[in-house]
């Protein structure tokens, strides 16, 4: 099936954001709700788009997208929610820090602290921290993914396992209020689930868009997370269960 115009716009618009709505997109395009719901609805049945509330996300394909092009999404979100982190982050402090761009994010606003040391196979992290020079940084050797600048398998584990530290911090690849957390790559979930095992306090970075993504492999559950810091929660009822299960919430733009 052949996109037409406003499709294309549509995809572009997806790619950049992450998740669009019916109301917003009509308005956009100065079209009725019943047109956009037309195309999304084709876009969907393509496997192009995914369903949502109220509007459409980016399809939860077995494949990530790559790490250039998930820095772009939710930029200013991620950005409050590292700065909420890091003011939480003591100087001196071990940590752990995992996969993602949000982790990235992290790593940048850490850059007035000090003595700080770090262990990571993110190599963005790396990179952000080694521009500080009273920063140690110990980058995990493993296999190097080019399209998610980081390193992963057994080796990665094995040495993580080799320490104890202050704080682990993984982002994830999608969220679900029954499985827990959840990544694209059984790889990915090694390592945070590494993380998380060698660390004192175990923080989840993870925005809301995630909770509209379900990719195959399962990382853990949440009473293996001692905080979650994120945007906003989806609705009251994943707040009260994740609070249930003993998760400290940070949320940056309060809604509850």
């Amino acid at each position: 099936m052949k996109l037409n115009d406003r499709q294309e716009r549509i995809l572009a618009l997806l790619s950049a954001q992450g998740e669009l709505g019916v109301d917003t997109l009509a308005d956009e395009f100065t079209v009725s709700a019943q047109t956009i719901r037309k195309d999304l609805n084709q876009l969907c049945e393509m496997g192009r788009a995914r369903r949502v509330h109220g509007g459409v996300s980016l399809p939860a394909n077995a494949l990530n997208l790559s790490f250039n092009r998930r820095q772009q999404l939710h930029a200013d979100s991620k950005q409050r929610m590292a700065e909420a982190l890091a003011a939480r982050i003591p100087d001196g402090a071990t940590l752990m820090l995992g996969i993602g761009t949000t982790v990235a994010y992290l790593a940048r606003c850490l850059s007035g602290h000090k003595r700080l040391r770090v262990l990571t196979n993110n190599l963005n992290v790396a990179g952000i921290l080694g521009e500080q020079p009273d920063t140690h940084v110990l980058v995990m050797g493993g296999t190097l993914r080019h399209h998610d600048h980081d390193v992963v398998g057994e080796t990665v584990t094995r040495s993580l396992d080799q320490y104890q530290v202050d704080i682990g911090i993984i982002g994830a690849g999608g969220l679900d209020p029954d499985a827990g957390v959840l990544d694209f790559d059984p790889l990915e979930a090694d390592v945070s689930r590494a993380i998380l095992r060698n660390a004192r306090r175990r923080v989840l970075l993870a925005d809301a868009s995630k909770w509209n993504r379900r990719p195959m492999a399962r990382v853990t559950g949440f009473d293996s997370i001692d905080q979650l810091v994120c945007d906003r929660l989806p609705d009251n009822a994943i707040y009260s269960a994740l609070h249930d299960q003993g998760v400290d919430i940070i949320h940056t733009e309060p809604n509850l």
